[in-house]
């Protein structure tokens, strides 16, 4: 639950971005972040709180530090949300630059350190996910795996809240196909979008 005056962060690549203004803070884009603020809004409106979204389509981790300091830390966020790791997973794939495991933890243990050491917020890390569909997307796992374990442990390190999407994702298509939930097996569908949300607010306790 947040307080009043809080300032809220989403970081992320194109799940997170999903069409934010780069002018106008107060228009979220048209995914997650856009309905968790809007539930929250709805849900509390005797708080104030500030929502940004910094998400940027095709961002590995690398992106994020290289942008980190205006993007994050000058914000000055009581809570920041991070959903990063699936371009440092796909860029092997459709372009043969890979991500190694010990670049990815070394260069996402770096920002977070600059969290810590900069701001007093808290922190919530999202897996990064993938679903079956297309059929290729299966080879993804052996790529994206250690980065999911890598976020897991570096949760357990920096004692952050850990949404583990991939989890949530790939039970949920026991039930719905996997092109119920994404287009590609990476980006949401508008059912996508609110089953981030919604656990999100769960894992929060804003619900």
């Amino acid at each position: 639950m947040f307080e009043n005056n809080e300032v809220v962060l989403f970081q992320g690549d194109s799940v997170t971005d999903c069409g934010r203004s780069r002018e106008d803070d107060s228009n979220h884009g048209n995914g997650y972040p856009m309905m968790i603020a809007s539930w929250l809004e709805a849900l509390y409106p005797e708080k104030t709180v500030k929502f940004i979204n910094r998400g940027v389509s095709g961002d590995r981790v690398c992106d994020l530090k290289t942008r980190w300091h205006e993007d994050c830390i000058q914000l000055k966020p009581t809570f920041v949300s991070i959903l990063v790791g699936i371009n440092d997973c796909w860029r092997r794939y459709d372009s043969n630059d890979p991500t190694s495991p010990e670049a990815f933890e070394k260069t996402y243990r770096d920002i977070l350190t600059q969290v810590k050491e900069n701001t007093e917020a808290k922190i919530l890390l999202c897996e990064p996910f993938v679903l079956p569909y297309p059929e290729d997307r299966k080879q993804w796992r052996e790529d994206l795996d250690p980065k999911i374990s890598i976020v897991r442990d570096l949760a357990r390190e920096f004692k952050t809240l850990l949404l583990p999407l991939d989890g949530i994702f790939n039970s949920n298509a026991a039930y719905k196909a996997s092109g119920f939930w994404t287009a590609d097996g990476v980006h949401p569908t508008m059912a996508g979008h609110a089953l981030i949300a919604q656990e999100w607010l769960r894992k929060t306790k804003c619900i």
